[in-house]
């Protein structure tokens, strides 16, 4: 496709435009807007689906999870399908399916249906959760790159929060999730019909942003290239940067594929997309998704009504936003290597503190989970101080991190595989939490994560190397 003018003069001279450069971030993260709402919607329809499709717990467990399904092919498929048709036109493609995922839930008849707008959906947060990140990083200066690639996880975090808001207040109005609301159609249909807002908006911001320039130099559409950098940075620095890219590739100017994954000598996997594919997946591992998934059933679980379990969700909505805008205030001063060091070990003993508590629950005269209210609150202040130390750490850092530490002939095909890894954790963990609670209980599943950020400790300290104010064209392979 080609790329539309964002605004109608370009930039000239020598001067950075980064008015415009801010203005195509954003509209790119409109994507992880699209992939937090689309994460957090389902939270509060499981009763409603449940109703709606008589499904067992096994069942539900699947139709949650179901989205990640699509994510880890989205993921996957979209950092190839980047590498050919470019990095706007697969925005544009996962925009549509947004749409139609969201359309297509709330209309659902029946659970194979339902399954398939999500899975349908799960590709399109895929495609954006490693494309977006990408594109930002390929069009913005080294010097704040990490800041405007940090906002891609406060977009995230955003849509969690409007998807937990919106389904607090459908909910509130129809008295339930299973409650009628307008067009004689159950407000957890409404949730889902919600997205359809955003994702028109998304759809359409796309049509008016460039590709990206590095894209196109790996695609030897110099003349193009040359035209988007100069729009971004002025005549002088596009001179300059055409020949830092084109310096990078000069050896090596081949048409990206999967194989450039390998080191020509060994035979084996380069070094830097295990760290890459360990970070994708140690995000994971630490169980932030099963809050994200699960928040409104598991407050319920230890006494809350529906109502205040959806509140406390709108509530760890607006506190991961603003754990977010620290993370955005300190990666370009601090690094990133030093706030995934924080963020692991702050998870690490929250997570051993919701343990405890958990540990300490008992049973009610219906056989529920319930907590006394000292162990109660120590869960409900745990798990909040563990989601903000994840969104000021390891929420965005690893995002900006995977879409900037790869050298740029491997860049689509690394991202393919490290995407994929990360929602195949994701998929993993929300899957298995279900089981969990019914087997080893939610101390037992909790002191699971809490492993998994210990051992994330270990895995920054050995092998996460910085990347802040390091140039693209200068990342190591």
């Amino acid at each position: 496709m080609n790329s539309v003018p964002f605004e109608n003069v370009a930039s000239t001279g020598t001067t950075e435009n980064t008015r415009l450069i801010v203005q195509i971030s954003c509209v790119a993260t409109l994507g992880g807007f699209l992939f937090g709402f689309d994460s957090g919607v389902i939270n509060g329809t499981v009763d409603g689906i449940k109703q709606a499709f008589h499904s067992s717990s096994a069942a539900i467990g699947f139709q949650v999870a179901s989205m990640l399904l699509g994510c880890a092919l989205g993921a996957f498929f979209a950092g190839r399908v980047a590498d050919v048709w470019g990095r706007r036109s697969v925005l544009i493609v996962s925009a549509l399916l947004f749409l139609l995922s969201a359309l297509g839930a709330g209309a659902a008849a029946n659970a194979a249906l339902f399954v398939a707008a999500r899975m349908t959906g799960g590709f399109a947060v895929g495609a954006a959760s490693v494309i977006a990140p990408a594109y930002i990083a390929e069009v913005a200066p080294a010097r704040y790159r990490g800041r405007l690639a940090t906002v891609q996880q406060i977009a995230i975090i955003s849509g969690l929060f409007s998807a937990f808001l919106s389904n607090f207040l459908l909910a509130k109005a129809a008295g339930a999730s299973t409650g009628v609301l307008w067009l004689h159609q159950d407000a957890w249909r409404w949730m889902f019909w919600m997205q359809a807002l955003p994702s028109t908006l998304f759809l359409v911001s796309l049509l008016f942003i460039p590709e990206s320039p590095r894209f196109l130099v790996v695609r030897k559409r110099d003349v193009e290239a040359r035209a988007v950098l100069t729009r971004l940075y002025g005549e002088d620095e596009a001179r300059a940067k055409m020949s830092e890219i084109g310096g990078s590739l000069a050896q090596d100017r081949h048409r990206p594929k999967l194989s450039d994954l390998l080191d020509k000598t060994s035979g084996r996997v380069r070094p830097i997309v295990w760290v890459g594919i360990g970070l994708a997946t140690f995000q994971q591992l630490v169980g932030i998704n099963v809050v994200f998934y699960y928040g409104a059933v598991l407050w319920q679980a230890v006494g809350f009504s529906e109502n205040d379990a959806l509140l406390i969700n709108v509530f760890s909505g607006a506190l991961s936003i603003g754990a977010c805008l620290v993370a955005v205030m300190l990666i370009d001063k601090l690094g990133r290597k030093p706030l995934l060091w924080v963020g692991s070990v702050g998870m690490t003993i929250t997570l051993a503190l919701v343990t405890f508590a958990f540990a300490h629950a008992g049973l009610d005269a219906n056989g529920k989970i319930s907590l006394a209210p000292p162990m109660g609150t120590l869960a409900l202040v745990a798990a909040n101080a563990y989601v903000a130390f994840f969104n000021m750490s390891w929420g965005p850092v690893m995002w900006v991190m995977l879409g900037e530490m790869f050298p740029n002939q491997i860049r689509g095909s690394a991202l393919a595989v490290a995407g994929a890894a990360q929602w195949t954790s994701n998929f993993a963990i929300t899957v298995t939490f279900p089981i969990l609670l019914t087997s080893i209980g939610l101390a037992g599943a909790y002191g699971l994560y809490a492993l998994a950020a210990a051992l994330s400790v270990v895995f920054v300290l050995r092998y996460v190397h910085e990347t802040r104010g390091k140039e693209l064209e200068q990342m190591e392979g």
